[in-house]
């Protein structure tokens, strides 16, 4: 294939990545206005919140064999439109009940698209030889911050209708546009020069499905910490070590501009390092990040915590699963994304239940012991992985 046709195809993909996580964050900053609008409680809030979790859980697996069938190009364009029109409809509920079956859509299409660009991406990286992997990931992140930023901006002079509608209307546009080049850009196949193993099997083998599993704990230990954080951080800055809330919901900005920051400097690091001690260094510093960030008796400490275990972190999840779709195709990427997704659904009530039998710095040291085992799995199987 053509350079100029892999760098097309590059962008494009960048793109989706970037659209994801505009659209989820543009959704997540809209939740307590659609509580309010909904009268739920926050346990039927959590209630219906799950069913993004369930959409996304139920469709992984099914979204790899669609990604045989049809190509990954073709099920990623397909998917944005369904993500792009289903966030549009939380808005339109009134009833907890009613939240939750839109959400269990829009979280089928947000796992869907998961694996479809994450399947098309580990076909580009085999392509371009070169482990650019963590640049996708990096723009999902830079989307989401955008995403986040726009919907504060516009949080009080538009209704969660009007802004959820506008990010159906941009969505629908961006995929317009990058899907063309992607549907007329067939997936690359791996170069030559590329191991054997890279070329996935139709059905893989116990050992490779083993490996991929691995790969796939890697990515829950992952998640874990990035689902803990996202719920957790600001009340342990605020009712642990006393800071104001502004300060407090900087943590969370802290750790994610920090992973955002791990990712774009990701593929310097994989081609100086290799893939091995990039998981192992980056599980082994997230933990010692999470023990100050847990653990330590003032804010700014906890801060500096926070933004080491985002660095420590930015890249294990997205190695994780290029190397589950190296082993192992689309099917390699649902169950390494559903491994990781269950990570992130694991992590934040965990937490809660440590917390209400030890204290929520204890509970936080959880995501470092995660992290460190991480960094002892890629160790431990360096050999059978590579």
């Amino acid at each position: 294939m053509p350079d100029d046709s892999l760098t097309r195809l590059r962008i494009a993909l960048t793109v989706f990545f970037a659209l994801d996580g505009f659209v989820f964050a543009g959704w997540v900053v809209r939740i307590p206005a659609i509580k309010e609008q909904t009268g739920a409680s926050a346990s039927a809030l959590g209630l219906a919140l799950l069913g993004v979790s369930a959409g996304a859980v139920i469709t992984m697996m099914l979204t790899g064999r669609l990604c045989r069938r049809y190509g990954t190009h073709r099920v990623t364009v397909v998917c944005a439109v369904l993500l792009s029109l289903s966030v549009a409809l939380p808005p339109l509920t009134h009833s907890a009940v009613a939240l939750g079956a839109v959400l269990l859509i829009f979280g089928a299409a947000y796992g869907s698209i998961n694996v479809a660009f994450n399947s098309a991406a580990v076909d580009l990286v085999g392509a371009l030889r070169r482990p650019i992997m963590p640049s996708f990931h990096a723009a999902f992140s830079l989307g989401g911050m955008l995403g986040a930023g726009l919907g504060g901006l516009v949080a009080g002079a538009l209704s969660p209708t009007r802004h959820l509608f506008g990010l159906t209307m941009i969505g629908l546009l961006v995929t317009a546009v990058a899907g063309r080049t992607l549907l007329r850009i067939p997936a690359p196949a791996p170069s030559q020069d590329v191991p054997r193993q890279t070329s996935a099997p139709r059905h893989p083998g116990s050992r490779t499905r083993g490996l991929v599993v691995t790969f796939g704990l890697i990515a829950l230990c992952t998640a874990y910490g990035e689902g803990a954080l996202a719920d957790w951080s600001a009340l342990h800055l605020e009712h642990d070590l006393d800071a104001t809330p502004g300060v407090a919901a900087v943590g969370y900005s802290c750790f994610a501009l920090a992973m955002t920051i791990g990712r774009l400097t990701g593929t310097r690091l994989l081609e100086r390092l290799g893939q091995t001690r990039t998981l192992v260094g980056g599980g082994a510093t997230a933990a010692l990040g999470m023990l100050l960030g847990a653990l330590a008796p003032s804010v700014w400490a906890a801060l500096l915590g926070f933004m080491i275990t985002g660095l420590g972190l930015a890249n294990l999840f997205p190695v994780a699963v290029e190397r589950a779709g190296r082993l192992a195709g689309p099917d390699g990427v649902a169950i390494a994304s559903t491994l990781g997704y269950g990570g992130m659904l694991l992590g934040p009530p965990a937490i809660g239940f440590m917390a209400d039998w030890f204290s929520l710095p204890a509970a936080l040291t959880s995501v470092a012991a995660l992290a460190a085992t991480a960094a002892v799995i890629a160790l431990l199987t360096r050999r059978a992985a590579g």
